[in-house]
């Protein structure tokens, strides 16, 4: 069973615990971290061709202004053979409710029929927002399991919630 881990994640300003906060390294990509050094999965960070702007504000219309047009931004690069893997751990920040547009774009690109995809999401109050039901929606045929929201404020304490999501998703498989 392969897995791999597709994460998009923004560094630059970002709302954490209530202020605007630089972050080197987006919340996002350390939970995807924690959750490689978990499972030892290939990981494959979702870039669009134009970055959103590291100024929280801009980012903020940017992102709104994409979910509001339902855009389909252009990515930099796709992940290479995704047909061997069954196991797809899916992050993402909550945007405006939902994933950022560029991961529609990515789950709009390939077929996940009969793969398992486990949605992680950082967020600041918002949780997963409707993000599963839209991970159901463009992934037809795939076993979308129950998804685990993480506190960017918090994202550096995490590991032992990560750690828990990977053990109950792992009994789960193993059930007959």
């Amino acid at each position: 069973m392969a897995a791999v881990i597709l994460y998009f994640s923004r560094g630059g300003e970002n709302y954490v615990s209530g202020a605007i906060r630089y972050l080197a390294k987006g919340n996002t990509e350390i939970a995807a971290e924690l959750i490689r050094t978990c499972t030892g999965a290939d990981s494959f960070r979702i870039e669009p061709v134009t970055a959103y702007s590291e100024d929280y504000s801009i980012c903020a219309e940017q992102a709104k202004n994409d979910q509001k047009r339902d855009a389909r931004p252009a990515l930099a690069a796709y992940p290479v053979g995704m047909e061997q893997y069954d196991t797809i751990y899916l992050g993402y920040p909550n945007y405006w409710g939902t994933m950022p547009m560029p991961v529609f774009t990515l789950l709009e690109a390939f077929s996940f029929a009969g793969k398992a995809i486990w949605p992680f999401c950082t967020h600041e109050g918002g949780g997963l927002g409707r993000s599963i039901q839209d991970i159901r929606r463009l992934c037809p045929g795939a076993d979308v399991k129950p998804g685990l929201a993480l506190q960017g404020g918090q994202i550096k304490h995490a590991e032992g919630a990560i750690r828990a999501w990977l053990a109950r998703g792992r009994k789960k498989e193993n059930e007959p």
